[in-house]
């Protein structure tokens, strides 16, 4: 997107990728649709100095996407959750509809930068007037987002905080009931809490269980703030909208009408994890210890997660070169004169849903104007 806008603009355009192909990335997102955006998009939607964020956004809003890719012959579609796809389904239409539109540009792949000197002479032999880092950050790094980018931000001047997995897929204790529901999807609150028992971070969605874990759109996104957070951990509510009150009372008036009532008549939930949370004992024959139990499980059960499953499964990257180290009404470096930053190299990361590409779009094309000296 940088070497499209900055080439539009009348620059000429060197874009050199480690990778023997373009658009890997691109290729292999939302299951190979490529969720190009979203219907909505704030800045609250992101991690990171959302000031600034909002700032870069307003350059290039969800309906100046929807337009760039519909010239360049790729209608989008909604989808339920927001989420704006190509009506063909095919991420490919993605990728040969940018290479089509960076007609203009010289597109070098197959070599890595490993240098940058000052002055601008890449790799020892490549001279440049000035120079645009889209080098994205370590999530998937067969991709070629290996984390290379960073050490050229390095070498030009730049900070970089850690980075971590984020929009990430959750390994809980081996051997633990939750790998044998594999297949199973429910509507889940899951809450990161302190180890004073602080709600830190809420969110509400899909979540999946897994041969290894816990996956699915709410478990990816509050993954990054079960890793930012620990020593944390994380519970769930089976049962999101309701109260351990709320629940208590129902199985309570349950029993009353009917002692011999299951829980599952008050509560739906998938039998095989109704049967892994709760005993099959009549409502009337629990105890007031058993009955509260069984409702704490319901509403805040303590998901045994130990770890995350790395970069190699991470949607994006948190973490990168500090918003504060770049000017956003450009892109520009404010260290490096005539060095732009963009897209995942920068510390921000969005939630799931077309976030991540949105900020991309919008960051590389200002980055690109900008350079061009537009």
């Amino acid at each position: 997107m940088a070497a499209i806008a900055a080439s539009c603009a009348g620059a000429r355009v060197v874009a050199i990728d480690g990778a023997k192909k373009i658009g890997a990335k691109i290729l292999i997102s939302g299951g190979g649709r490529c969720n190009v955006t979203n219907e909505v998009v704030r800045a609250e939607d992101f991690n990171g100095s959302r000031n600034a964020i909002a700032k870069v956004l307003r350059t290039f809003d969800v309906s100046s996407t929807v337009a760039f890719f519909e010239e360049l012959g790729v209608k989008l579609k909604r989808e339920e959750t927001g989420k704006l796809f190509p009506i063909s389904n095919r991420a490919r239409d993605v990728v040969d509809a940018l290479l089509r539109a960076a007609e203009g540009v010289e597109i070098v792949t197959g070599i890595r930068v490993e240098s940058i000197e000052s002055g601008f002479v890449i790799n020892g032999s490549i001279h440049a007037d000035r120079v645009i880092l889209a080098a994205g950050g370590r999530s998937v790094p067969m991709t070629g987002s290996d984390g290379s980018g960073y050490t050229l931000a390095r070498m030009l001047g730049h900070t970089v905080t850690p980075a971590f997995p984020a929009l990430v897929p959750l390994v809980v204790e081996k051997g633990h009931w939750i790998t044998e529901l594999s297949g199973i999807s429910v509507d889940a609150e899951l809450a990161v809490k302190s180890p004073t028992g602080r709600v830190l971070q809420r969110h509400r969605g899909s979540m999946l269980f897994t041969h290894f874990g816990l996956s699915g759109p709410v478990v990816l996104d509050i993954s990054r703030h079960w890793i930012a957070n620990q020593p944390a951990t994380l519970s769930a509510n089976f049962l999101p909208g309701e109260t351990f009150e709320s629940v208590d009372a129902a199985l309570i008036a349950a029993a009353k009408r009917n002692p011999h009532a299951t829980i599952g008549s008050v509560v739906r939930l998938p039998d095989r994890l109704l049967a892994r949370l709760t005993p099959e004992t009549a409502l009337g024959r629990l105890s007031k210890d058993d009955r509260r139990r069984l409702v704490r499980d319901l509403v805040d059960y303590t998901l045994p997660v130990v770890r995350d499953r790395g970069f190699e499964y991470a949607e994006v990257t948190a973490g990168g070169v500090p918003l504060s180290e770049i000017d956003v009404g450009t892109m520009e470096s404010r260290i490096c004169p005539n060095l732009y930053l963009c897209g995942e190299i920068l510390d921000v990361d969005g939630r799931i849903g077309g976030f991540n590409f949105q900020w991309a779009w919008a960051s590389g094309r200002l980055a690109g104007l900008s350079a061009s000296g537009r």
